[in-house]
C-alpha cells in the first residue's frame, strides 16, 4: 500500500496542468524558478508552489548554482516516471496463451512473444481443434513469424504445467477457466471470417498487447 499510494501521490500531481507544463519544459533541461516564471508567464508563488508539490513527490529536486549559490535550479529526477510503473511480475514457469481451439489467436501469440521476451512461451486450447488454421499459418507467413502449420492443436491439460502464467486470448476459454487464468485478452476469433484482413488484424493486436505486457513479467 506505500508504493501504491506514493504512486497516487504522483500521478496526483501530475494532473495539474500547471506542473504538468513545469515538468514539460524540464523534460529538455534544468531551469530556475524565474525562467520557467517567465516562459510560461507564470506568477513566481505559483512556481515555488508547484516546484515544492514536485519535490514532495520525488519529481524534481532543486540543486545549486556552481556559480552563483543564492540561484537554485529545478530538474527532473531521472527515475521518477520509471517508479511510477508497476514492478515485473515474477514468472515461476512459461507464458502459456489460451483459447479455445489452439487453431489461431494462441498460436500466433506464441509466435509473437519470443520477440519480446527470454521468458519460453507455450500455447494449448481448452477444447483444441484438428490443426493450425490455414489463415494463421498465412499471416504467420506474411509477418515473418514462424508457425508451423503441422504441428497439432493441444489441450490445456496436456501442455499446462505449474508455474505458468496463463494469458487467455480468447473469450470462451477465459470464462471457460473459471479464474484459472492470470490475464484475459479479448481478441476476436479471425477464423469467423477466414480473412487475410481479419487474421492481420489479430496479429497487429497481439503484437500491440505482448509489446506492453512482455517488459512487466520477468523470469524468476
Amino acid at each position: 500500500m506505500d508504493d501504491l499510494q506514493r504512486r497516487a501521490d504522483a500521478f496526483a500531481a501530475l494532473g495539474d496542468p500547471g506542473r504538468l507544463r513545469i515538468v514539460d519544459l524540464l523534460a529538455m533541461g534544468d531551469m530556475s524558478s524565474s525562467e520557467i516564471a517567465d516562459l510560461l508567464g507564470m506568477k513566481s508563488n505559483l512556481v515555488a508552489f508547484h516546484a515544492n508539490v514536485l519535490e514532495d513527490r520525488g519529481i524534481a529536486r532543486r540543486v545549486r548554482s556552481e556559480s552563483d549559490g543564492r540561484r537554485s535550479y529545478l530538474q527532473l529526477v531521472p527515475e521518477a516516471f520509471s517508479d511510477l510503473t508497476l514492478a515485473p511480475r515474477k514468472v515461476e514457469g512459461r507464458v502459456l496463451f489460451v483459447c479455445t481451439a489452439n487453431s489461431a489467436r494462441s498460436q500466433l501469440a506464441r509466435a509473437i512473444w519470443g520477440a519480446h521476451s527470454a521468458i519460453p512461451a507455450e500455447s494449448a486450447g481448452t477444447h483444441p481443434g484438428e490443426r493450425v488454421h490455414a489463415g494463421a499459418v498465412a499471416a504467420a507467413a506474411r509477418h515473418g513469424l514462424h508457425l508451423d502449420g503441422g504441428v497439432r492443436p493441444r489441450s490445456l491439460t496436456e501442455v499446462a504445467r505449474p508455474g505458468d502464467f496463463v494469458i487467455s486470448v480468447c473469450d470462451h476459454a477465459h470464462e471457460n477457466l473459471g479464474g484459472r487464468d492470470d490475464v484475459h485478452w479479448s481478441i476476436r476469433d479471425p477464423a469467423h471470417t477466414g480473412s487475410d484482413e481479419e487474421f492481420d488484424r489479430t496479429v497487429s493486436e497481439l503484437r500491440a498487447r505482448i509489446a506492453r505486457v512482455a517488459p512487466q513479467l520477468t523470469a524468476a
